[in-house]
């Protein structure tokens, strides 16, 4: 009887000593929505690369991590439901803030991509590009249509700025709504539109970048977490990591990497700059800590 106890006592031991370690060894597990089956979509790669490089820099602190994409494509309402679940496919994603997502997830309120997606430049037919070389004030640009993706935070900011919008259920099929003229303009990032358009030429030769304007809102991009324990520890591992990514420089080479061949031919000098207010940004927003911000016109 006691060799048995004795047993099952080392048995039980080996069983607990090895759960420990694999608990140990995963460490923080985050996981990230996959937004499209379309293999030409690359629009969250800079997202990542920064969220992976500020898990690296905080591994001394907060210990090892798990990263990965989640299997199941998802629209972004189903990004936000499945982060509000508890035990959802996915514990982490980058939007453009809204006060909505601020009081539902935790945002972490430094500007992921440094406020770049708030320069907007536009896809348009290419046989309306005299229409835009002849706009000079916002007035001129209400006359246009905009397009937009459903829900995009862009829609209401646009809207209260008098525009007419367009939106699109789907992120795709906003490409084939410009070449069916449902809209005149697709706006879209600086880096976004010149990607979008090398990405995209083939199937559809008659878009173009428009080259003659430049809108402009404060619009951060921020990382979200679900508001439970898990989400608030993620949280403050990802603000530690990006804060030293911000004095270390890194933060910038990724930046500069993923984004500087696009700011250099987006022509920025040769553009008119137009300004809309944004009515939807918190207080909370960090507008007067200028080292988190971009201005593809100075370059700093």
């Amino acid at each position: 009887m006691k060799q048995s106890w004795g047993y099952r006592k080392r048995v039980w031991l080996g069983l607990l000593l090895a759960a420990l370690c694999l608990h140990a060894g995963a460490g923080t597990h985050v996981v990230y929505p996959l937004t499209s089956a379309d293999d030409s979509d690359s629009r969250y790669d800079y997202d990542w690369a920064v969220l992976r490089t500020a898990l690296d820099k905080t591994v001394p602190r907060f210990g090892p991590y798990e990263l990965q994409q989640s299997t199941h494509v998802m629209s972004p309402p189903r990004v936000a439901q499945e982060a509000l679940l508890p035990g959802g496919r996915i514990n982490i994603f980058a939007r453009a803030t809204s006060p909505e997502l601020e009081r539902q997830f935790i945002p972490v309120r430094l500007p992921i991509d440094r406020g770049l997606l708030g320069y907007r430049t536009f896809l348009v037919r290419d046989a309306d590009l005299p229409r835009f070389a002849a706009v000079r004030t916002l007035d001129d640009l209400r006359k246009l249509r905009v397009g937009q993706g459903k829900d995009w935070i862009d829609v209401p900011i646009l809207r209260a700025a008098g525009f007419e919008v367009e939106e699109g259920t789907t992120y795709r099929g906003l490409f084939a709504m410009l070449d069916a003229g449902r809209f005149d303009f697709f706006s879209r990032g600086i880096d976004e539109a010149r990607r979008e358009f090398q990405e995209r030429r083939a199937s559809h030769p008659h878009m173009a970048v428009e080259p003659t304007l430049l809108m402009y809102y404060p619009l951060p991009l921020y990382f979200f977490l679900r508001r439970d324990a898990e989400g608030k520890l993620l949280a403050r591992r990802i603000e530690a990591g990006m804060e030293m990514m911000i004095k270390d420089g890194s933060l910038n080479a990724i930046f500069q990497k993923y984004k500087g061949e696009s700011l250099k031919n987006a022509g920025l000098g040769r553009r008119r700059v137009l300004t809309l207010p944004n009515p939807t940004l918190t207080p909370e927003t960090p507008l007067s800590r200028s080292e988190l911000w971009f201005n593809p016109l100075t370059g700093k």
